[in-house]
C-alpha cells in the first residue's frame, strides 16, 4: 500500500514537471506582452535563483530585453554581455551530457538556438545605436557572421539553412552608410542582397527589401563604381538619379513586430525494422524519416535484449508554436509621403527552420536510447506489474523535450529610410493586420541628428 501511495505522489510530481517553459514563466511573459516592463523587471529581480542555475543564460537574455525596452541601454548591454560570455564559455560537460543520454535535456544548462546567439549581438548593436555609438555597434554586427560561421562549423555536414544573416549584413551597410563610408556600405549592401536572393528567398521566403536595392544603387554611385551601378540598374530595371542629401539628415526606422514562437513538446512514432546481421532501422512513413543502426561493440547484451521486446518507438522533441503577430503591415507618413516598413528579418521562419534542421541531426541520437528504455519498461512490466509501472513513470519524467527558449524576441524586423526636413519631425505610424479592424495609429516627434542619420526603434507587442 505504501508503494502504491509513493507511485501516486510520483505521478503528481510528473504532472507538475511536464509544464512547458512558457507555462512556468507565465507571469513574466504576461507582464512583457502587456508592456508592463517595470513589473517584468521586478519579477526578474525576485527570481535571482534563475541567475545562478541552469537557466541563467535565459535570465540575462530576458534582463537585457527588459532594460532595452525601458530605455536603459547601458544596463541592457551589461546583461547581454553576460549572456554572450556564457554562450562563449559553454563547454561540453561530459558528466551532464552523459546524464542526458538517460535523462532529459532540461537537466543541463540551457544552450541557445543558433539564431538566439546571433540576436544577442543584434540587440547590443541596437543599444549602441541608441547611445549614438556607431563604432561599437559596428563591432557587434561584424561579430554576427563570424559567430554564425563558428556555430555552423560544429556540424560536419553543415546541414543548417541559417548560415548567413542577411539582416546583419544590411545593418552593417546602414552603419557604414551613416558614417559616410560609402565604399564599405556598398560592399555590405551587396553581401546582404546576395544573401537575401539566395539563402533567404529559398529557405525563409524573404526577398531583398526594395530599400536595399535603392541604397545599393546610391552607394555604388557615391563610390564611383560605374560598372557595378550599371549592372544593378539593369538587374533592378531602374535608372539611378542622384539627389541632394537631406538638409537635416535621415531617419532609419526599425520596427520590431510581435513575439517569436514558443516551444512545446511533440512526439514522433517510429517502427522498428530488423534487417538482420546486426542492422536495425527506425522508420516513420508520415514524415519520410529513416534511421539505420548497426549493433556494434558499443552496446551490451542487455541493451539488445531490451530493444528486441519492442516494435514501435516514440521519441519526444521540442516544436515551435507560432504566436501570431499583431500587425502585418506598417507605413510611416511624413511630409506628405508614405514610406512602407519593409521586412528585413523573419525571426519566426528562421526559428522554425533551424529547429527542424537540429531535429534531423539529433533524432538519431535519441532513437536508440529511447528504444532501449521502452524495451526495458516492457520487460520489467512482464515480471512485476508495479515495478513495471514505476519504470514507466520514470521513463515519462526522464524522456522529456527541452521547451526552453528566448521568448521575448520579435516575430519580425522591418525598416524604412526617411529623409528629414526639420530639426523636429512629426511622423505618423499606421499599422494594420489581416483582419478588418486590426489597425493602430500612432504619432511621434523625432528630432533630427544634425545632418547625420538618426536610428530609431519602435516595438509593437
Amino acid at each position: 500500500m505504501k508503494f502504491r501511495f509513493c507511485i501516486v505522489l510520483f505521478l503528481c510530481w510528473i504532472v507538475s514537471s511536464c509544464a512547458t517553459w512558457y507555462q512556468r514563466t507565465a507571469a513574466f511573459q504576461d507582464a512583457v506582452s502587456k508592456g508592463e516592463f517595470e513589473q517584468a523587471e521586478k519579477l526578474l529581480q525576485k527570481d535571482k535563483k534563475q541567475a545562478r542555475d541552469k537557466n541563467k543564460i535565459l535570465y540575462y537574455l530576458n534582463q537585457g530585453y527588459v532594460e532595452f525596452m525601458l530605455g536603459h541601454y547601458e544596463k541592457s548591454n551589461q546583461a547581454f554581455e553576460i549572456a554572450e560570455q556564457l554562450t562563449e564559455d559553454q563547454q561540453r560537460n561530459l558528466l551532464t551530457e552523459a546524464a542526458v543520454l538517460i535523462s532529459n535535456p532540461e537537466i543541463r544548462p540551457y544552450r541557445p538556438e543558433d539564431f538566439e546567439v546571433i540576436m544577442i549581438n543584434f540587440y547590443k548593436a541596437l543599444n549602441y545605436l541608441q547611445l549614438n555609438n556607431m563604432e561599437d555597434a559596428l563591432v557587434e554586427v561584424r561579430k554576427i557572421n563570424i559567430r554564425l560561421q563558428q556555430l555552423n562549423d560544429k556540424y560536419p555536414d553543415h546541414k543548417n539553412r541559417y548560415q548567413r544573416d542577411a539582416f546583419a549584413q544590411l545593418l552593417m551597410g546602414l552603419i557604414y552608410d551613416a558614417a559616410g563610408d560609402y565604399n564599405n556600405a556598398f560592399i555590405a549592401y551587396r553581401n546582404a542582397y546576395n544573401t537575401y536572393q539566395t539563402d533567404y528567398l529559398k529557405n525563409f521566403g524573404l526577398a531583398a527589401p526594395e530599400q536595399l536595392e535603392k541604397d545599393l544603387l546610391r552607394t555604388a554611385y557615391q563610390s564611383g563604381l560605374t560598372q557595378e551601378l550599371a549592372g544593378y540598374e539593369k538587374e533592378f530595371q531602374q535608372k539611378y538619379t542622384p539627389a541632394p542629401l537631406p538638409a537635416n539628415g535621415q531617419l532609419v526606422f526599425f520596427w520590431l513586430n510581435g513575439f517569436g514562437p514558443v516551444k512545446a513538446e511533440w512526439g514522433i512514432t517510429f517502427t522498428k525494422i530488423d534487417k538482420g546481421d546486426g542492422v536495425i532501422v527506425f522508420h516513420n512513413e508520415e514524415l519520410g524519416l529513416t534511421f539505420p543502426f548497426f549493433w556494434g561493440n558499443g552496446y551490451s547484451e542487455n541493451d539488445r535484449n531490451s530493444l528486441a521486446n519492442i516494435d514501435v518507438v516514440r521519441v519526444v522533441f521540442p516544436k515551435y508554436v507560432e504566436r501570431p503577430r499583431p500587425f502585418t503591415q506598417g507605413v510611416i507618413s511624413y511630409d506628405g509621403k508614405n514610406y512602407t516598413l519593409q521586412m528585413a528579418e523573419d525571426i519566426n521562419q528562421i526559428a522554425f527552420k533551424t529547429l527542424h534542421d537540429r531535429m534531423l541531426r539529433e533524432l538519431s541520437n535519441s532513437l536508440l536510447r529511447v528504444g532501449i528504455k521502452q524495451g526495458l519498461k516492457y520487460a520489467t512490466s512482464k515480471q512485476n506489474e508495479w515495478l513495471g509501472l514505476a519504470v514507466s513513470l520514470t521513463n515519462a519524467i526522464t524522456e522529456k523535450a527541452d521547451t526552453r527558449n528566448w521568448q521575448t524576441l520579435p516575430y519580425s524586423i522591418s525598416y524604412a529610410r526617411v529623409p528629414l526636413q526639420a530639426s523636429e519631425n512629426n511622423i505618423e505610424l499606421k499599422f494594420s493586420g489581416n483582419h478588418p479592424g486590426t489597425q493602430d495609429l500612432q504619432k511621434l516627434t523625432i528630432p533630427a541628428n544634425g545632418k547625420r542619420t538618426r536610428f530609431f526603434v519602435y516595438t509593437t507587442l
